[in-house]
């Protein structure tokens, strides 16, 4: 029996007994369709927290700070106040009489991170309180900026992002700006010159001026979504009208500097530059970092709803061995008859192993196709309700080499639970097979 003869013959005789086969490949399509929609949420969360990566910063950078501590506004060894240090400098209020500060980054640290190994360039992050913007003469808003770095990406509804590389003034606005603004759409807003004041160490209000080139989708984390993105032509203007007033050693103060290393560094790499830079007196933060632990955590959900996918496949695989040996008991006669005829063990056994790859292969494809299907329909619901605030995100995405993978696997586990029943086939004796009742 030729090849092609084995296939179509392992096909004919899936369908033989339909009800027992139809309940084995229902079987193999529960936990195919499982893994299948497991695996796509993995892909889309992750493809998403990737997409927020390179939105709130770029692969092979790293946030530097000096001394971070929680401090109390009262000395409890000495019974009074805490002493005023020049060097600090507060990143917020965490409780009624606590603060929390970082000691103050000044050009002498950025020449000393640029000398560490492993840091490429190094870039102060200039930190600017504007008192409102406006566009024309309409109403005032608060707003905080933030600075484009080279590598990060934006999730745009209309636009560009900033160009560093220019020397005019530009910003990206979040879309939820857009409106109050002034503007009736995201198209309008391009182009427009932006106002922004703020008050320098003089107290007097300066003005600067900026051209809208982009509206910035919301996003996970993303400070595109919340703040104005701003080139580093706008940002430094902003921070020398500010600093007016301002003496020399008191105007080149940073909370924190961005840092760049190769972006192929390994973890291992990676860490050692940490290192180097904790024997420095600094701390340094990656993206990764950052989002690490919410990563973990969804990936440990997929993990643990494949773990259960995998269980509804070893089940369906029992249920193949229990279909192929009752097959293989229904057709004793038929085994003895075709090695009677000439065909060898080896022919036997492929198959019968042919018929389990068919069960396994039909009920994963289905399984795989429905998934998909299913996932689709899901995803497009939920980004129109529950999921409309997170702009970009595909909750169930599915990668071709996933599912080609997972249609791999599912009938693999086929052909497995199968050659039992095939080596039983193989090894019939023809003069017995064909004595059997």
């Amino acid at each position: 029996m030729k090849t092609l003869d084995l296939i179509g013959t392992a096909f004919a005789n899936t369908l033989r007994a339909k009800t027992r086969s139809i309940l084995t490949i229902l079987a193999i399509f529960i936990g195919a369709f499982t893994l299948t929609l497991t695996s796509g949420l993995g892909t889309g969360i992750n493809a998403y927290i990737s997409d927020t990566v390179t939105g709130i910063g770029a692969t092979g950078t790293m946030t530097v700070t000096k001394t971070s501590e929680t401090q109390s506004r009262f000395d409890a060894a000495a019974g009074g106040p805490v002493k005023y240090d020049p060097d600090a400098i507060s990143t917020g209020q965490v409780g009624p009489d606590r603060v929390a500060t970082v000691t103050a980054l000044t050009p002498a640290d950025l020449t000393s991170l640029a000398g560490i190994d492993g840091v490429t360039d190094v870039h102060a992050t200039k930190s600017v309180t504007l008192d409102y913007i406006r566009f024309d003469e309409g109403t005032r808003y608060v707003a905080a900026i933030t600075t484009m770095i080279p590598g990060q990406t934006l999730q745009l509804a209309d636009g560009s992002a900033p160009d560093n590389t220019s020397a005019e003034a530009e910003l990206t606005i979040p879309v939820t700006y857009v409106e109050p603004l002034g503007f009736a759409s995201d198209a309008e807003a391009l182009g427009s010159t932006l106002t922004f004041v703020l008050t320098d160490a003089e107290r007097t209000q300066q003005t600067v001026t900026a051209t809208i080139v982009g509206v910035a989708e919301e996003g996970l984390a993303s400070p595109a979504g919340t703040s104005l993105m701003t080139n580093n032509a706008l940002t430094d203007e902003l921070f020398q009208a500010q600093a007016t007033g301002l003496p020399s050693d008191q105007a080149d103060r940073f909370a924190q500097a961005t840092i760049w290393f190769d972006a192929n560094a390994t973890d291992t790499q990676i860490d050692a530059l940490k290192g180097r830079l904790a024997d420095a007196g600094y701390t340094g933060t990656t993206v990764e970092d950052t989002l690490g632990a919410f990563t973990t955590v969804i990936d440990s959900i997929v993990l643990v709803l494949n773990a259960f996918a995998i269980i509804a496949l070893l089940a369906a695989s029992f249920g193949i061995v229990n279909t192929l040996y009752m097959s293989v008991q229904e057709r004793t006669r038929e085994i003895g008859l075709m090695k009677a005829m000439g065909m060898g063990s080896c022919r036997v056994f492929s198959l019968f192993s042919l018929e389990a790859i068919v069960l396994g292969f039909l009920g994963s494809t289905l399984g795989v196709l429905v998934a998909m299907a299913t996932g689709s329909l899901v995803s497009s619901a939920l980004a129109n309700s529950l999921l409309s605030g997170l702009p970009g995100l595909t909750l169930i995405a599915f990668d071709p080499i996933s599912i080609a993978l997972i249609i791999g696997l599912v009938t693999a586990i086929g052909f497995v639970a199968g050659t039992l029943p095939a080596a039983r086939a193989a090894n019939a004796d023809p003069v017995n097979s064909l004595r059997y009742e």
